[in-house]
């Protein structure tokens, strides 16, 4: 998906761009100001507003759908273009609601903005109102229908960036325009009136509840206050807030936001996070992201006797046990105290994606995998995806595999073990492998088989792959033309004659074909497959690979590394993985972890004998990531900075190394010492940079550096049946929203500590089970999930109390016994 640099000019000015490129995003790109209120930078036009009206090489076109060619000359202003928008404005006030004053839009509006910037002043049209009813479309989203000027970004956000495809334009009910407005209108004008006249945003399902995942992003790029979060609506004033940039640490997505605080009331002056705002044009933001913000430590002093109780366990401690939700700073602190304690590291989060990362880097000679998200998002048009529940694992993941199919054109496989209703609604060319757990190694395989350059494969690789591939034969229909003889009366002699001629048959007759072998062990139709895969593959050129948490933990990670690396090198894919939990590509890179725990445990945020909380239910409170400044590194392999939105009074790990003879001044002073030989820069904190360009590119922090080192010649193992399991088995996976205990505190995260299941299954297993393991046994309610399909169950790990990780061991996938309550 190569694109060639071109210039073309926009009142006059000289602008570089990619050829085919829309020409607003070349306009916004190099700061030239075009107003449109419909079109999403990252999503496809949908020509709703039609304020983009410029004059491109002397026609008039829409700029959010007309592409850019070398030496294109725009014209963004001319009377008759300022006329048309200044009528398309008029069009969009003609009964907007006269409550600016205390809308939740107010002072950010785009309506107030152009409306202003275009200088109406004045209203020529009217037309009697139609009845809008405002609505709560789920428990986080509100939607306002008076407020709504139809310009389609939140269904076009929700399709072509989140994926769910949960809203659609619907009637409206509104009356006909007067029939002398269209002899006296501009035409863009009239008819962007009509459209708006006769629709309204409604759930694509049918009912009055949107059936998505809750991310409100329709929300963030709503122009007006049609939609906005539940828990918001007349809570504050725009204007009021304080809008403090940094970094979600749920996931690894490591997402940009802006936490917006204010003070708490009047009688209270404490301040409080009232909502999360993100750059929508850059960055999409997930529920956990956008709702779960308000998981802060409140109420914190220092308490000198819980301080020096934590500076003995430290002193004494065998093992400090700490999840992913933590700083690179605070790792680097942790890494000090092993090197100079001698304490084991224990994160079972992050230990298996660590060790799968070492393997990889010898495997390809490289300590990072090669590509990242945005570079999927951007260049792809085949994306593979292996080892993840891509609607609950990470949520840019799936973002990206889905802009893939709606915005690129591309196609998708998608191998996983549950299966899932909403992965094939992406695209038309997306399939769906429901393998049985164990068997990735197979699936990868099948990759190599698929896409590489067979003439390149080392010898033992290409001979293996050869033979998964037999030659069979398949009965099928063909048309052909039969010649037959037909008795026909002559109309004027009423002789008989006999005419030939040829008609279309069916016949059946036995072709060969390729049968491969690996298809069908993958639990598919190799011919159905090979039929699908090779309209898969017309004109795509761009491939990607996104590997995921089901293959740390697998019995045979080493080998899958090693695949992984061949994959990458001979296919000739963008390889990305996705770090299993908030910053462990950060801890995985700055700390030597341990197997296993013993003797004396100091948990952080973890079960322990003494135990460091930000949940304010430990031996000694921390600051939760919300109240602590630092860095944390992105899935895209960013070292990125996050800054304090709430005050904190207690003490922080810096204060306990600091009593151990080994801190520093202050946290972000370990900025600069975070370790050049993994990767990581010498900069201090002060100076990394935060945001995006105008034409999308990320700034903040900086990228990490790859270790280049040899490559390993070792060979790669056969696929292997010893890891494949069957029976009853359990899944780790989380829902949709939930990562952690801190997402569980938010208190617009619902979603419950439960086992979910497909509505089948769930009917099957009742309201409760006891889930049992080898290691022990859980009981949880049951969930059913609209989305699952097959007999595996899901149960989640976000409560570290639960102690999830030691139920199933490495391994996402285990057998279990499920007993009903």
């Amino acid at each position: 998906m190569s694109k060639n640099e071109i210039t073309i000019t926009i009142d006059g000015v000289e602008c570089r761009t990619t050829e085919g490129e829309y020409v607003l995003n070349a306009a916004r790109a190099n700061g030239i100001f075009i107003p449109a209120i419909c079109y999403l930078t990252r999503c496809s036009p949908t020509l709703a507003c039609r304020l983009c009206l410029v004059e491109a090489d002397g026609k008039r076109v829409y700029a959010c759908n007309a592409k850019a060619k070398e030496g294109m000359e725009i014209v963004t202003q001319t009377e008759e273009i300022l006329e048309e928008r200044r009528a398309i404005m008029e069009v969009y006030d003609v009964n907007h609601p006269l409550q600016c004053g205390v809308c939740d839009q107010h002072g950010e509006c785009e309506l107030q903005n152009y409306t202003l910037e275009l200088g109406v002043d004045s209203q020529h049209y009217a037309i009697a109102d139609t009845l809008r009813e405002t609505k709560n479309w789920s428990t986080v989203l509100h939607y306002d229908a008076g407020l709504c000027i139809v310009c389609e970004r939140c269904v076009t956000v929700c399709k072509d960036m989140i994926g769910d495809s949960a809203l659609k334009t619907g009637p409206r009910g509104g009356g006909p325009l007067d029939k002398a407005y269209k002899e006296t209108m501009p035409k863009d004008a009239y008819a962007m009136w009509n459209k708006l006249q006769k629709s309204i945003i409604v759930p694509s399902n049918g009912t009055e509840h949107t059936n998505c995942s809750d991310c409100g992003e329709c929300t963030a790029v709503c122009p007006v206050g049609a939609l906005t979060e539940r828990d918001f609506v007349y809570k504050a004033n725009p204007w009021e807030l304080k809008a403090i940039p940094a970094t979600c640490a749920h996931c690894s997505s490591g997402c940009h936001l802006y936490y917006e605080t204010r003070f708490t009331s009047i009688e209270n002056p404490e301040e409080m996070i009232f909502r999360v705002k993100n750059e929508w044009n850059f960055q999409s933001l997930c529920g956990a992201g956008r709702f779960g913000y308000d998981y802060e430590n409140r109420n914190v002093t220092k308490d000198r006797e819980a301080f020096e109780k934590a500076v003995d366990a430290l002193d004494k401690a065998e093992t400090v046990r700490f999840s992913s939700m933590i700083s690179n700073e605070e790792a680097l602190m942790l890494q000090r105290l092993k090197e100079h304690k001698g304490v084991k590291l224990y994160n079972p989060e992050v230990r298996p994606f660590q060790r799968f990362l070492q393997a990889y880097a010898k495997a390809s000679g490289q300590s990072l995998y090669g590509s990242d998200y945005r570079e999927i998002m951007e260049e792809s048009d085949f994306v593979v995806s292996i080892g993840a529940s891509l609607r609950n694992d990470n949520p840019n993941a799936r973002y990206a595999f889905n802009n893939v199919q709606k915005m690129n054109k591309g196609a998708g496989l998608y191998f996983h073990p549950v299966g899932d209703a909403l992965v094939p609604t992406f695209g038309k060319s997306v399939e769906c492998i429901t393998h049985k757990p164990g068997q990735e190694e197979t699936a990868l395989y099948l990759v190599l088989d698929l896409f590489a350059d067979k003439e390149a494969l080392p010898d033992y690789l290409r001979e293996y792959l050869e033979g998964f591939h037999e030659t069979r034969k398949k009965t099928v229909k063909e048309k052909v033309m039969k010649e037959i003889t037909e008795v026909v009366k002559d109309e004027e002699t009423g002789e008989e004659k006999e005419v030939k001629k040829k008609v279309p048959e069916m016949v059946e007759k036995e072709v060969e074909y390729d049968h491969n072998l690996l298809v069908e062990a993958l639990g598919a139709d190799p011919v159905a497959f090979a039929e699908s895969f090779e309209k898969m593959m017309k004109k795509k050129e761009s491939f990607s690979l996104i590997l995921g948490e089901d293959l740390y933990g697998h019995p045979h990670w080493e080998n899958l590394a090693k695949l992984a690396a061949l994959a990458e090198k001979h296919c000739g894919m963008k390889l990305a993985m996705i770090p299993p939990k908030s910053n462990a590509l950060g801890v995985a890179l700055i700390c030597d972890l341990d197997d296993e725990a013993e003797g004396y445990t100091v948990g952080y945020n973890q079960p322990g004998d003494f135990r460091l909380s930000a949940l304010g239910d430990g031996d000694l409170d921390m600051p939760a990531m919300n109240q602590q400044e630092g860095t944390m590194t992105t899935m895209n392999k960013r070292v990125v900075p996050t800054n304090a939105a709430l005050e904190y009074g207690g003490y922080e790990l810096n204060d306990l190394m600091n009593a151990l003879g080994l801190g520093k001044r202050l946290t972000v002073d370990w900025t600069m010492e975070l370790p050049v030989d993994r990767g990581f820069q010498a900069v201090a904190f002060d100076d990394l940079k935060d945001g995006f360009l105008n034409d999308g590119t990320e700034i903040r922090g900086y990228a990490l550096t790859p270790i280049r080192g040899r490559a390993s010649t070792a060979k790669a193992k056969a696929a292997s049946d010893e890891a494949v399991l069957e029976g009853t088995i359990a899944y780790r996976c989380n829902p949709q929203r939930q990562f952690n205990d801190f997402t569980d505190k938010a208190h617009q995260i619902f979603e419950a500590f439960a086992l979910y299941a497909s509505p089948q299954k769930a009917e099957e297993l009742g309201e409760k089970v006891e889930v049992l393991f080898e290691e022990g046994s859980l009981t949880l309610e049951v969930i059913a999930d609209e989305r699952m399909s097959g007999e595996i169950v899901a149960v989640p790990d976000f409560k570290a109390s639960a102690d999830v990780y030691r139920l199933f061991g490495e391994s996402r996938y285990a057998n279990v016994t499920l007993k009903k309550v």
